[in-house]
């Protein structure tokens, strides 16, 4: 048998055996575990990793003879001084940073490897497993381009839970519960699910003893999480995994990962030891206090050293992994701008893992979307780095619920997010579609609570109402929470498809929240991360419900996927755009647009020329009707109403071909309210 080496990382397979590889720049000893079972409390071989079979700061070993679906850990020794940021536990089985499977033991105890002492029957450990013994029949990723994209924000567990999904028991919750929902996703025109974290997490990192549901509690940053699986043979979570991309690849939806590569599972300094804590300290963290103490930009309190060699390496690897061997389609990063802080936790202007990630030639066409903030107040939206990433544009969110609201000046604001918001984006004269355009996310309300509460409700969290935001720029339309009232039902509805126009039509690439179609509530909690019930869960039953609100985001998509894109490669400013002949703002009078902080409503003329299309779109976010002197048009020919959200359905929004004409000089826009007129003629001659 060949000799071990130091590359690559991890567990691999080789002729006869496997090579064992870890990174430990400070370690003095490593031990690799190998167990028969998850919960054994004995290892039943233990194999030191002698200084022979060290590579600079890289343990390595082969063992001949074990196969895919070996259990295995290490133990790391070395000094344990906590004041200098070194805490070697060598009790401690600790997780390999590379392990491409991680197994789960029924009595896992968190606690347990916060403690002096052995946790061996209590521990997660890895899994030694092949990745390329699987069969993609061909699969790719998709690479659609992003003018294109409808993102669908989803929960894999929480998506087919509810026993209303109609999904078997043993299959509520899993990747293979979601492949029996993709006909779902097709009919309601989805291109791309983002799915909330799917690698291996700690679900125990919660406070007062309940779950972290959302997931963003990452421990191994190229397993996929083992609870979603209905399969617990050593394949399983790897395989079904990719029968998951699979089969939505070939249903053309592209599959999004969220990803936090900002921190890890293992807390303060009062947290676990599961990995990267007991392997190499100060190598992974940011520390502060000489390294007694763990940098928070993250809220979660530890920062990842993401620009640290070691660190930016795994980052790669990982990404490389997840779009090689999982075919998955693109990343959302989570808190993207911490990944911009050095070691000393300083804002660099040219971060060298932003770069890594985006030259990398492995991720090219990979889709690439940042979370421009982090929790320690870097907000970076309309400024990121590079070249390819896409960015949460949390401004869209934030003015367009603040239009809708009735706010003062909000009117200016949500002009620009409409049209791209060249604004923010204009100086780097990029396409239109850097700017993910969202409302809602799994962080807040939802639209149906975002349109029914003043205040959040998150007493279930057993915080006291302390944790989530305050800053919600939300109105419950005169009573907070569930209502009977039909005429404050009716407005919420208006309400709901006021947003859900504004996110698929504004120039950008639109993302909307699992069950915001269906009007899903969380009852006012704006941070279920801890709820993993059917506070969270779809509730399928709510198709039948709203199904006018879901028949609305069906015909929406469908408009939005047949439309050009070539004129959102414009860039120009808010004045320019005035004074532009192919897009020219209104008032009620028409080329007489009021800007004024106290005006709450605006029209957009827009010609798409490529579709010898016209588009009058009306923004009423006035408490009464008005009425919107209407383009004039070539003799014979009229407008055509398409969306009118202050009517009841069917005629609020209606499939393209079939848009009535519209008689008349000018149309009446009620109450909060948006309006989408269309017409192939042009404009008359003066």
């Amino acid at each position: 048998m060949k000799p071990s080496i130091s590359d690559p990382l991890g567990a691999t397979i080789v002729d006869g055996g496997v090579n064992f590889s870890l990174f430990s720049r400070v370690a003095t000893g490593v031990e690799l575990l190998l167990f028969d079972r998850v919960d054994d409390a004995i290892a039943s071989r233990v194999i030191p990793i002698s200084a022979t079979d060290r590579s600079y700061h890289y343990w390595h070993t082969v063992v001949p003879g074990i196969k895919p679906g070996q259990i295995y850990g290490y133990r790391v020794d070395g000094p344990n001084a906590p004041e200098k940021g070194l805490r070697f536990d060598s009790n401690k089985v600790l997780l390999d940073p590379y392990g491409k499977g991680v197994v789960v033991p029924n009595n896992y105890d968190r606690w347990a490897a916060c403690q002096p002492g052995d946790n061996s029957a209590t521990s997660m450990k890895s899994l030694v497993v092949d990745p390329s013994k699987y069969d993609w029949e061909g699969d790719l990723p998709l690479q659609l381009p992003s003018s294109r994209t409808i993102i669908y924000e989803m929960h894999v567990r929480g998506f087919t839970r509810h026993p209303s999904s109609g999904v078997g028991e043993e299959k509520r919750g899993t990747y293979a519960g979601l492949i029996e929902k993709i006909p779902y996703l097709q009919e309601l025109g989805i291109t791309a699910v983002e799915l909330l974290p799917v690698f291996q997490f700690d679900p125990h990192d919660c406070p007062l003893g309940k779950i972290n549901y959302w997931g963003y509690a990452p421990i191994s940053y190229f397993a996929p999480h083992q609870a979603y699986s209905s399969r617990q043979d050593p394949m399983g979570p790897l395989d079904e995994f990719r029968d998951m991309v699979k089969a939505l690849h070939r249903a053309g939806i592209e599959v999004i990962l969220d990803v936090v590569f900002n921190h890890t599972a293992e807390g303060d300094h009062r947290g676990p030891m599961l990995s990267f804590r007991g392997i190499d300290n100060p190598s992974y963290y940011i520390l502060e206090d000489g390294g007694a103490r763990y940098a928070n930009y993250t809220g979660c309190g530890n920062t990842l050293n993401a620009n640290h060699p070691v660190v930016r390496r795994m980052i790669i690897d990982s990404l490389r992994y997840w779009v090689k061997e999982m075919h998955v389609d693109g990343f959302r990063f989570d808190l993207a701008s911490v990944l911009s802080r050095d070691a000393l936790g300083q804002p660099l202007p040219n971060a060298p893992v932003l770069w890594d990630i985006e030259s990398d030639p492995a991720l090219a066409g990979t889709k690439l979307l940042a979370e421009a903030w982090d929790a320690a107040g870097l907000y970076q939206v309309g400024n990121f780095v590079g070249d390819a990433w896409r960015e949460w544009n949390g401004r869209f969110r934030d003015d367009v619920r603040s239009f809708f609201r009735g706010e003062p000046g909000a009117l200016r604001r949500v002009a620009d997010r409409v049209v791209g918001s060249p604004e923010l984006y204009g100086h780097e004269e990029r396409e239109a579609e850097q700017s993910v355009n969202f409302v809602t996310c799994h962080d807040g309300f939802t639209l149906n609570d975002l349109v029914s509460y003043n205040e959040k409700h998150n007493e279930a969290n057993g915080e006291g109402n302390r944790d989530g935001a305050n800053d919600n720029r939300s109105w419950n339309c005169g009573v907070e929470g569930p209502t009977d009232d039909p005429g404050i039902e009716k407005l919420r509805n208006r309400l709901v498809k006021n947003f859900l126009t504004v996110t698929m039509m504004s120039l950008g690439v639109p993302m909307f929240l699992m069950g915001d179609e269906v009007r899903r509530t969380q009852g006012g909690n704006n941070n279920a991360y801890c709820q993993d019930n059917e506070i969270s869960w779809f509730d399928w039953r709510l198709i039948e419900k709203h199904a006018d609100v879901h028949r609305f985001v069906r015909l929406l998509n469908a408009r939005r996927l047949l439309r050009d894109a070539e004129h959102e490669r414009k860039r120009v400013s808010l004045t320019a755009l005035i004074q532009n002949a192919e897009k020219v703002w209104h008032g009620t009078k028409l080329g007489q647009p009021d800007w004024g902080d106290s005006s709450h409503s605006v029209a957009l003329e827009a010609e798409v020329s490529m579709e010898k299309l016209r588009i009058y779109w009306i923004f009423n976010a006035y408490s009464e009707p008005l009425n919107f002197d209407l383009p004039k048009l070539e003799k014979a020919i009229l407008w055509r109403r398409w969306i009118d959200t202050a009517l009841d359905s069917p005629n609020d929004i209606v499939p393209w071909q079939a848009a009535e004409a519209v008689i008349g000089d000018a149309y009446r826009a009620e109450a909060r309210s948006v309006v989408i007129l269309f017409t192939n003629g042009k404009m008359a001659v003066s």
